[in-house]
Parts: C-alpha cells; structure tokens; sequence
C-alpha cells in the first residue's frame, strides 16, 4: 500500500498558470483519512514551497531545492551541503564570463542574490522560486551554508548559455537542468531521487510504499526511488522511459489522475 506521494511542482502538480489543479484541497483530505503522507519534492526554495502551502505546512513532507533541504514540520529531516569555496568558485567564474546569467547561493536558511543582478526579469523569477531571500555585494560575505548553486538565462535556454561555463564541474559536482532556462549544481551525492531514500528510510518507508510524480531531468533519479513513478504526458521523454507510468499533463491535473487510479487500484 501507498504511504507517500511526492510531487514535482512547476510542470507536474502546477499548470502552466501555475496554479494547483481544482479538487486538489478535496484530494488532500481524502489522503489524509486514508492515512497517506503527501509531499512536494522540488528545486523550488523551502519557504516557497511553505508560501504555496501554507495550510498545509505543519502536514506536508517538503523536498526542497532538488533533495538538498528536506523539512517535516519545520524539522530538518536531511540535507545535503555543498562545498562553499567551490559554490564561490562557481559563481564567481559564471558572473565573470557572462554577468547576464543570473546567480544565486542557495543556503540553508536563505537565498542571496547580487545586487547589481537584482533588477527586472531576475526578480519576477526570483518571486516564483525564492521568496525568502537577502540581496548581498559579494557572494563571499555570506556566510550561510551552501547547499546549491542556481543559475538562471531568460534570453537562451540554459544547455546553450549556462551549461558550456560549467560542463567542467559536470561529475564533481551534480550538474542539473531545472527547466528550461535554469541550471542547479550541488553536492555530486545528491539529487531528488537520494533525498526519496533517505525520506525512505527516516520513515521506515519501502520503495513499493512510495508513489512520484515528474516531469523534467531533475526528476529523473526519483524516478528509480519508487515502485510508483509517474511521468506526465508533458514529461521530458528521459522522464517516460524512466517512470513505470503515465499519467495526464499538468494541464490535465495528471497529478490527481494518478493519485484517484492509485484509489481505485486499491494501493493506498
């Protein structure tokens, strides 16, 4: 029997408005009798994810910025850091090159931003991702711990503009595409799919107790953590080969679809 869904948000759980699929509240409370934990797994920041559910904070299990913060009532459940001097290194050398790819440190408690960088596009993006951030001078004032380095381009997609900067990182670090247009890079141990096992195992959980939900490369490891792995119609076709289902688009609140077939299966 299912005990835990975890779900990607922007182009699984969320449509393309953003917004969450109608009878999602209703479904939510039917987990709930069922005795079923619900989570968001995400490369979206902690209190983002707090600020898009926030009648369900103290409920929901938050895998946040691509396994590398895992929350449950506020509790650190497990985290991931990365080396600091190399997140520098990163930074410094992207903004370097090209300062019109954006830059973030992502911390533990916060995110920071550079000053000069903080104007148009960058903060409409920063409102849907990170909501809780500082705007700093120089990165190496933070003294935060790092857990991932995002990068953001609005004008190329992020495998033609940001990732040829930081192919060399690519096996010492994890390198990721997030969407479209941002790029994560973290610890080489850690991604959603080793956060879901230490998820597993902090919740005496077996693989085939947990069903997934995603669509983009981010997702591609969580994939393999659960015997229920769902790709969207909308998936990346890397995200469909690795799922052992399909289900609707985002637009088609799929996410729902599959949690109702899980329902009438009998599987949880």
């Amino acid at each position: 029997m299912v005990r835990l869904i975890l779900t990607d948000m922007d182009g699984t759980l969320l449509d393309s408005q953003s917004r969450l699929p109608e009878g999602f509240d209703a479904m939510m409370a039917e987990l709930k009798r069922r005795g079923v934990m619900f989570g968001a797994a995400s490369g979206r920041q902690y209190y983002s994810l707090i600020e898009s559910f926030a009648k369900y904070k103290d409920e929901f299990l938050f895998v946040a910025e691509n396994g590398t913060n895992v929350r449950y009532r506020g509790e650190q459940v497990f985290s991931c850091p990365m080396d600091r001097d190399v997140a520098l290194e990163i930074l410094s050398k992207v903004y370097a090159a090209d300062p019109g790819i954006f830059c973030v440190y992502c911390g533990l408690e916060d995110a920071y931003v550079l000053r000069a960088q903080y104007t148009g596009q960058n903060i409409d993006e920063m409102a849907k991702y990170y909501t809780h951030a500082q705007i700093v001078d120089r990165f190496e004032d933070v003294t935060d711990t790092c857990i991932k380095v995002a990068l953001y381009d609005v004008t190329a997609h992020s495998k033609d503009r940001i990732e040829p900067l930081v192919k060399g990182y690519r096996g010492p670090q994890q390198v990721t595409l997030s969407s479209d247009y941002w790029l994560d890079i973290m610890n080489k141990d850690i991604n959603k799919g080793v956060a879901v096992q230490a998820v597993e195992k902090k919740f005496h959980l077996h693989p085939d107790e947990v069903a997934v939900f995603g669509d983009y490369l981010n997702d591609l490891e969580m994939m393999s953590a659960a015997k229920y792995s769902f790709a969207m119609a909308n998936a990346h076709p890397a995200i469909k080969k690795a799922a052992n289902y399909e289900t609707a688009s985002n637009d088609e609140a799929g996410v729902l679809k599959g949690i109702q077939w899980l329902i009438d299966e009998g599987l949880c």
